[in-house]
């Protein structure tokens, strides 16, 4: 059985209050964005191809820098890490709100990608260590919550920022809640390290992160054909980089990590969710707003549907996946509702029926609220102590990607179907055609996933043996 961590009550709700405050930032400000995307094309002059690079550019900083911050996590502690990206992400959001053309925005938003990665790989890492086996899944619950009440709040929000001030604002608002996440992080004085003896594989580092440039920039930047050179080169790369961490002493990624066969199923599943999903909220912000002539407030509050299901139901099931037997069967269950969720998206036409949407966003709701913390905590619980920077790190690397995937089918089925217009969704015919191929695709992913995600694995259900056993058994 793994020993008791040595930390007080006091320091357990120190760490959680800021993990939450932390990671309540980021999906505020990216569903803020998308209210601010219409407004953005109009001031800018760019369409809605360009306009989706303001969340695929965040989304690659993230993923580009995410397993080096949590290897570096794990040699100088996750404490210092956190504290890195609250400063990150302050200065960009404030520099952010003065962009002086599209591109300053871009290179903003890309910073701030790298903040937000420093948050996300040490706060799961901070939370699993400091709480107890028994309230992990209560923790990761309650984090998982804030995360979905930035989901919940940034549409409405947004939308009122965009109608009675300006866009630029949305960056302002966010300086108060890394302010408070950093004065709770500070009153934390204990440092959390998993290998203090290890060193930085910097070699490991470059590849990484050149394997992943050339490929998720070739992706979306499809359907370029000088797209499809980048991505063999970056697959080129990925091989070598397999090679080099199979030869480091330290690396920059323990591929040892998925031999752990839940491990490994349950992130390929955290992957499709994200995949199939991310880019609804980006496609329905401008339908409400083009195709449905709605306010960006009014649109925001439709959108909030969403979200708002979620933060009631995410720390529940949570809660609820410490004590279930059979692990699989909240995060399958949520794949599934996310597949009709996803289904019923292509069938919307040119005349936007409200209740049909809200109740794609209900479903959509509950199926994120049923996947995402009881697949955390069995992602978490699957590895060792000693793999748990990895975890973290993986944890937020497939989320990163699936929802870079789900924004490069946006994209590429923007630029297939739409061409490389201005406007930023018309003709809306060409625009719906768009929404009803894109959304074929993600619900091709979502089906691999659900699959994925219910077979994978005994250890993903305690039936007997040592908890011990059955957590860390390989396949």
């Amino acid at each position: 059985m793994e020993s008791p961590p040595a930390y007080t009550s006091l320091e357990m709700r120190t760490v959680l209050i800021a993990c939450c405050a932390g990671v309540f930032i980021m999906p505020l400000m990216s569903t803020m964005m998308n209210l601010a995307l219409h407004p953005i094309g109009i001031e800018f002059e760019v369409g809605s191809k360009s306009l989706a690079m303001v969340n695929t550019t965040f989304l690659l900083a993230s993923v580009i820098v995410m397993v080096p911050l949590a290897k570096v996590s794990d040699i100088i502690g996750r404490r210092k890490v956190f504290v890195a990206g609250l400063i990150i992400t302050l200065a960009s959001a404030l520099a952010g709100g003065f962009s002086p053309n599209f591109e300053v925005l871009l290179a903003m938003r890309f910073i701030m990608g790298a903040g937000s990665a420093a948050l996300s790989v040490s706060s799961v890492a901070m939370l699993t260590e400091v709480f107890p086996i028994e309230r992990r899944g209560w923790a990761i619950g309650v984090q998982s919550t804030f995360i979905y009440l930035g989901i919940a709040v940034g549409p409405a929000l947004g939308g009122f920022i965009c109608e009675f001030l300006d866009w630029r604002y949305l960056f302002f608002f966010m300086v108060p809640f890394v302010l408070i996440a950093l004065a709770y992080i500070l009153r934390f004085k204990r440092e959390v390290i998993s290998e203090a003896s290890a060193s930085m594989d910097y070699r490991g580092a470059l590849l990484y992160g050149a394997t992943i440039s050339l490929t998720m920039y070739g992706v979306i930047s499809l359907p370029e054909l000088w797209a499809l050179p980048l991505i063999a080169a970056g697959l080129a790369m990925l091989a070598v980089f397999i090679r080099a961490m199979k030869r480091s002493a330290s690396p920059v990624l323990d591929l040892g990590v998925f031999r752990f066969k839940v491990f490994s199923r349950a992130c390929i599943a955290a992957y499709t969710n994200y995949a199939s999903s991310y880019s609804v909220s980006f496609f329905l912000a401008l339908y409400l707003q083009s195709v449905g002539g709605l306010t960006p407030m009014r649109a925001g509050l439709i959108l909030l549907i969403q979200p708002v299901v979620q933060v009631l139901l995410t720390a529940k099931f949570g809660s609820y996946s410490d004590r279930i037997a059979d692990k699989r069967v909240l995060p399958t269950g949520g794949m599934v509702l996310t597949c009709a969720a996803v289904f019923m998206i292509m069938f919307m036409g040119t005349a936007p029926d409200y209740l049909y949407i809200a109740a794609v966003l209900v479903l959509l709701g509950v199926g994120y609220g049923m996947f995402s913390a009881p697949n955390t905590n069995a992602i978490m619980s699957s590895v060792p102590p000693r793999h748990r920077g990895e975890a973290s790190g993986m944890i937020a690397v497939v989320r990163q990607i699936g929802m870079m995937t789900s924004m490069s089918v946006a994209m590429c089925c923007i630029a297939l179907i739409m061409g490389s217009a201005d406007n930023i969704v018309a003709p809306y015919e060409d625009f719906i055609d768009v929404i009803r191929a894109a959304f074929a695709i993600c619900l091709a992913m979502c089906v691999a996933g659900t699959v994925l995600s219910w077979f994978r694995g005994e250890g993903g259900r305690r039936q007997g043996g040592s908890p011990m056993t059955q957590r860390f058994s390989y396949p």
